[in-house]
């Protein structure tokens, strides 16, 4: 069986951390890079058999590459501590192993996300595609922040096993999250010279709207479909609106 190790960036994650190292104790090494938690987030990582390096937090990507680089393994699966790996995927992770994955340099995982106590499998959430496991000497994490971006130099798999997410607590912190993400999505696109047009503003919304409830069925899931749908409209308004005005982070 090829070794792997397991990644995971947290910060004050004391609720949500067990579970998400609970779902890997498959994994030969488990670290997890804490960006500094006021909560028990550490000694609890300690207590579950992670290897804990406590950063200051610098940005998703440079946390997860810190992540990366700690792992005793070249083959890294990258995790979240809202994440968890399925049964279904760990028996599917086990059985790409035991061939030694020669010739690959990652794996794209299906992200099927829960909201307000149930998953979605329709609209934008799913099956949300993610690359977390990969040959770390052909793959390094990047993108804007926040959304971290990791890429491989060589062939990947696709996997059909579901990884777990649960991104919000509740409402309240949904919102608060459409915020702070806002801000800084568009914080990076003025660094780098991006600028709104009154195009964006109108139509940017609406076509996330039509995407996620008639392109990509987000109607299937009922209510929890369609709030998902105009928080996501709502994130995407912001962002924008926050370009056009010249201001991000938060402001």
């Amino acid at each position: 069986m090829l070794p792997l190790s397991v990644a995971i960036v947290a910060c004050n994650e004391a609720d949500r951390l067990p579970a998400a190292l609970s779902s890997v104790a498959f994994a030969d090494d488990v670290v997890v890079v804490d960006g500094g938690s006021t909560d028990d987030t550490v000694a609890l990582a300690r207590g579950l058999g992670a290897r804990v390096i406590v950063s200051e937090w610098q940005g998703f990507a440079a946390q997860k590459n810190k992540a990366l680089d700690a792992a005793h393994h070249d083959w890294v699966l990258c995790l979240d501590a809202d994440e968890r790996v399925s049964p279904e995927l760990a028996a599917e992770l086990a059985a790409l192993r035991a061939t030694g994955m020669a010739g690959l340099a990652g794996a794209w995982l299906p992200r099927l996300s829960w909201w307000m106590g149930a998953p979605l499998r329709h609209g934008t959430w799913y099956p949300d595609r993610q690359l977390r496991l990969v040959d770390r000497r052909q793959g390094r994490w990047g993108g804007e922040e926040p959304h971290a971006r990791i890429g491989v130099a060589g062939p990947t798999a696709r996997l059909q096993a579901p990884l777990l997410h649960h991104p919000y607590r509740d409402l309240a912190e949904h919102l608060a999250k459409i915020d702070r993400y806002s801000g800084e999505a568009a914080a990076a696109a003025l660094r780098s010279g991006r600028r709104a047009m009154p195009w964006d503003l109108a139509f940017r919304a609406p076509a996330h709207l039509a995407k996620a409830l008639l392109l990509r069925g987000g109607l299937a899931d009922g209510p929890r479909g369609l709030a998902v749908a105009l928080l996501g409209a709502s994130y995407v308004q912001l962002k924008w609106l926050r370009i056009w005005m010249g201001r991000g982070e938060g402001t």
